[in-house]
């Protein structure tokens, strides 16, 4: 049996963290589904940047949609619209089969709402609608002014998917939102099924620390981060709060690993992989993860429910200068601006090829 199916046996998800045209138009995507046990998958500007940059397969659609003379942001929307809503259609039978805990697409608001909460609200609204998909995730980041934005959507019906998470704290802080969101829908008389995930960014803590603790702690900072992360988790659908909500009809949030793919290049391909396999959790994966999950992996004990020797280990860096609150903060900071820096780059990749287009017709 391969680790895929073994880690979906399991009880955790396994969600690509990729999307193209070109998965989509050559069956990968399909065979991904059939062979790998993947049930959903995950984008976000950067992947489309490379999706649309990297390749010709959005030059006709471009062309095509500068005839109609759209340009810029809503260009990019309808492009990106049609890749997830043609992957949500292929993932619809596992959402169905699930009753909506798995099977999900999901689709970022433009990064540069990111202090913008009214503007961020609107725009998950708008995308949600136009989607026209029970499966597909708006994705809003876990950031101060996002908070507010993920409770309004929530309450509005929309379902979302937190992005920039890096912390305890920033997890708590956006299952509380969710949370909320879904407790003012029951008081308005509303169903409180909306479904929503929490994404944990892994991989960019051992980046950060590179070489400023010692040997015995290379890559352990952002396992240890999810080990504490996953314990809260844990105590948080255990809570009274929660457990009064399931009485309601309401749904868990559900834990996302996000970013597991290994950077160090002197570290196993499924370092995190393995590390973070746990009951009722999703891990979105780059392609290349995926793929090696299937070909090697090897899978260990699943995720302990107290966090096992996390707390020893945080410990072991604190010793070492390391400022995990800080460093939590500065992460977010800087996976929002790197977001946006994605975005512009998007953006003139469109203008690039929609400049080129009106020169070829």
């Amino acid at each position: 049996m391969k680790a895929t199916q073994q880690l979906h046996e399991m009880g955790q998800s396994l969600w690509l963290d990729n999307i193209t045209r070109g998965l989509l138009i050559s069956g990968t995507l399909r065979r991904h589904i059939q062979d790998l046990s993947v049930t959903g998958l995950t984008s976000n500007p950067t992947i489309f940047d490379h999706a649309i940059k990297n390749s010709h397969d959005y030059d006709g659609a471009i062309r095509r949609k500068v005839e109609e003379g759209k340009s810029g942001e809503a260009l990019f929307f309808e492009l990106a619209l049609e890749d997830l809503t043609q992957a949500a259609d292929l993932f619809r039978p596992i959402h169905d089969q699930t009753n909506g805990l798995d099977g999900w697409v999901s689709l970022e608001v433009s990064p540069v709402l990111a202090n913008d909460t009214i503007g961020t609200v609107a725009a998950a609204k708008e995308l949600h609608v136009r989607a026209g998909r029970p499966n597909l995730f708006i994705k809003i980041p876990g950031t101060r002014e996002g908070l507010p934005a993920i409770e309004e959507a929530i309450f509005a019906g929309v379902p979302i998917n937190v992005t920039l998470l890096f912390s305890r704290e920033q997890y708590v802080a956006a299952a509380e939102a969710y949370v909320r969101g879904i407790e003012r829908r029951i008081a308005a008389g509303l169903k409180p099924d909306v479904f929503s995930v929490a994404s944990v960014f892994i991989s960019r803590w051992d980046v950060a620390v590179m070489g400023k603790a010692t040997d015995a702690l290379r890559d352990q900072l952002g396992i240890a981060i999810a080990k504490r992360t996953y314990k809260a988790y844990r105590e948080f659908l255990d809570s009274p709060r929660w457990q009064r909500l399931l009485n309601t009809g309401a749904q868990p949030q559900r834990l996302l690993w996000a970013s597991t793919g290994t950077k160090d290049p002197k570290a196993s391909d499924m370092l995190y992989v393995k590390a973070l396999a746990a009951p009722f959790t999703i891990d979105t994966m780059p392609e290349d993860t995926l793929k090696a999950l299937a070909d090697h992996g090897e899978l260990e004990a699943a995720l302990p429910a107290d966090g096992g020797n996390c707390e020893d280990v945080l410990a072991e860096f604190a010793k070492a200068g390391i400022d995990t609150d800080a460093l939590a903060a500065q992460l977010q900071d800087e996976g929002a601006s790197s977001f946006v820096k994605s975005w512009n780059e998007l953006m003139q990749c469109i203008a690039s090829k929609s400049e080129v287009s009106k020169n070829v017709g």
